[in-house]
């Protein structure tokens, strides 16, 4: 079966919402993201003091035991992945950022193999997008575009930049919302 007869089938099995006898009639929030640091204190400190967003909960170490929590992890990551820390952060519209510090942290050679499946960014909204990529630069992150793109140069002030972190972690800057970029086509002629 291909995914798309996989994902026809289960919007079809899905248990309609009771507003609506249609399944997934509505699209669902984000509630969270997690992206693996090598310094978990660092990484607030990045992210309170240059993005602004909110710590919720301080660096805290888990470690694999028989808790609530000890057998979540076991389930995700298997047995024997021992401890690790993690700080839970809150962006400016309630998305949640989970900072995970792992023991025995790689850092890959490549960061930015966007051809391979999963995730290989994530975006923030600022209409300063030059102010802000400046920020991350003077906190040890870098730019991985030579400047700040337009969409419809002469037309619409929507810009962006691709950046990173200062620990390999790939963000683009929006100026404006997705929604507002994407809505007259952004790039389709």
């Amino acid at each position: 079966m291909s995914q798309q007869d996989a994902l026809a089938n289960a919007n079809h099995d899905a248990p309609a919402n009771s507003s609506s006898n249609a399944p997934n009639s509505y699209p669902r929030s984000f509630s969270h993201i997690g992206i693996s640091v090598p310094d978990v204190e660092a990484a607030v400190a990045f992210y309170t003091q240059v993005l602004g967003w909110y710590q919720i909960m301080a660096p805290t170490t888990i470690e694999e035991d028989d808790s609530a929590i000890g057998e979540m992890c076991t389930d995700v990551f298997g047995p024997g992945w021992g401890s690790f820390r993690i700080a839970h952060l809150s962006t400016g519209d309630r998305v949640g950022v989970e900072l995970f510090e792992f023991a025995n942290h790689e850092d890959p050679e490549n960061n930015f193999e966007y051809w391979k499946t999963g995730v290989f960014h994530f975006c923030v909204q600022d209409p300063d997008v030059e102010g802000l990529a400046e920020r991350i630069v003077a906190a040890g992150g870098k730019k991985r575009m030579p400047k700040v793109r337009e969409y419809y140069p002469g037309e619409k002030p929507y810009r962006m930049i691709y950046m990173e972190d200062p620990f390999g972690n790939i963000l683009e800057i929006y100026s404006h919302s997705y929604e507002l970029t994407y809505s007259a086509g952004a790039y389709q002629d």
